[in-house]
């Protein structure tokens, strides 16, 4: 997730002037307090929804366990179901969001996940069968496709509002917004043990659907019709102005034939046709397999391996740091390394993720584990925002977005892969009852995690001179 600037500072030779780490942190509050009503709606609604959806994900695989009754290895895949779910529903109905507008887009997203979640949450009360492919599993597989087709709108329909109400120069500002405030909502579940110590895992899914409900009241009011209309209006006029009235006169289009699709040419334009490319973005995938680790295996780890602790009873706070420290370190970071080369910063940003993954290795101590966090989140703060810069740079002029798209499908099959053997490590590794060896499990990991390093590292002499 790259971490894009908010405010052009010019000096006197129309340079931009950086902003120092602390300008970085606190600019986003700034530029939040003084944004628009249209601003506000989205930005809002986007807070809350990070809240709930990390929130219950974080849940999701424990709720499998204990209410479904389905183990760990049956568990995993259908946590998968709504990830991977999600990302194939943002390709098919991002388009959508277009028509529908902003506004109609967000409500409907908002209302199609509290149906999903009110399902899931409703599903305990109604006596229904546990079991793998039980009424109780079914029910909650009903509810997740609901949560998948809202999200599918509602990401999409997120930033295609602030393209709407943002000109060219206040773009960065709008989108910076968003991404710091989808981390501090992935943050705030660190707060929520004591109500899910109090109510259970079953009782929080119902209060984050009432969370739900807030986040389309205010989405529903906050961004009226009325105030989305003047946005958009707001926004034309001002990119007029900041276009100039020096319109050069249009010639008339030359009429061309469209030429009949050729698959071949299809194939050899491709970006993944680009070895050099598709190597580069296939790569990642092992390293990347610690992020899917946050929700399906870190929550269960944490409770289990540090049962009868502060930091097992309230393994939310564990779970969930990692956004928070995401949100302070990606400008601190990205202020410091923004002069190095792209590729080295992928190698050394990649060997500094995995690295502390190790430290687990040695055993599950209050040090380890927050030694392992810190560190770890550095490195992704170091490779994470050059990733899409890099595939952006190695783009052949005007194909930038699609190598851009392209490179999100590693990401995909991560989301699909994991999940198909991370609960059989934590059944045989991490069980909830029974003896544990997760130094083994998470030695594992870390090997895998390595592995992006060291094919990095090998192709440095082949892709790293292009970016020299």
């Amino acid at each position: 997730m790259s971490d894009e600037k908010n405010k052009e500072n010019i000096t006197s030779d129309k340079e931009e002037a950086p902003k120092s780490p602390l300008q970085e942190i606190t600019q986003p509050f700034v530029d939040f307090a003084k944004a628009p009503r249209a601003l506000w709606g989205v930005n809002l609604a986007y807070l809350l929804e990070g809240f709930v959806y990390f929130g219950m994900l974080g849940y999701l695989a424990m709720y499998f366990n204990e209410y479904v009754g389905l183990t760990d290895s049956q568990a995993s895949p259908f946590v998968g179901f709504l990830t991977v779910g999600i990302t194939v529903s943002m390709v098919v109905l991002g388009g959508r969001s277009d028509k529908l507008g902003p506004r109609k887009s967000l409500l409907l997203a908002l209302v199609l996940m509290l149906a999903g979640r009110v399902i899931i949450a409703s599903g305990t009360y109604l006596g229904l069968d546990p079991g793998l492919w039980g009424t109780l599993h079914l029910y909650t597989c009903f509810g997740i496709i609901f949560i998948i087709i809202g999200y599918g709108l509602f990401q999409p329909g997120a930033y295609g509002a602030v393209r709407a109400f943002t000109t060219p120069k206040t773009a960065a500002m709008g989108y910076a917004m968003l991404y710091a405030l989808m981390n501090l909502g992935g943050w705030l579940p660190s707060f929520f043990s004591p109500v899910r110590k109090a109510v259970g895992i079953n009782g929080s899914f119902v209060i984050y659907s009432g969370i739900t409900v807030v986040a389309i009241v205010l989405t529903f009011f906050v961004l009226s019709k009325k105030t989305v209309i003047n946005a958009i209006a707001k926004a034309n006029a001002d990119k007029e102005k900041e276009g100039g009235n020096d319109k050069k006169e249009e010639k008339p289009k030359e009429e061309t034939k469209k030429e009949p699709f050729n698959l071949g040419k299809w194939l050899k334009n491709h970006p993944l046709a680009d070895a050099k490319f598709t190597f580069f973005i296939f790569a990642l995938i092992p390293v990347q397999t610690l992020f899917a680790h946050n929700w399906l295996t870190l929550p269960m780890y944490v409770e289990r391996a540090f049962k009868g602790t502060a930091i097992g009873d309230n393994f939310e706070f564990a779970v969930n740091l990692n956004p928070l420290l995401i949100f302070i370190m990606v400008p601190i970071v990205a202020a410091v390394t923004r002069k190095r080369n792209v590729y080295n910063m992928m190698v050394i940003g990649t060997l500094v993720m995995a690295l502390p993954t190790f430290f687990l290795a040695l055993g599950a101590t209050p040090l380890t584990l927050f030694s392992y966090l810190l560190i770890m989140t550095i490195g992704e703060a170091m490779w994470q925002p050059r990733f899409l810069q890099y595939a952006a740079e190695i783009a052949p002029e005007g194909r930038t977005g699609a190598y851009i798209g392209v490179a999100q499908i590693p990401w995909f099959l991560t989301k699909a892969i994991v999940p198909a053997y991370s609960g059989w490590f934590l059944e045989n590794y991490c069980p909830k009852d029974g003896s544990m060896n997760t130094e083994t499990m998470w030695f594992i990991y870390a090997c895998i995690a390595m592995t992006s390093t060291f094919l990095l590292l090998i192709a440095k002499g082949w892709i790293g001179k292009s970016m020299e």
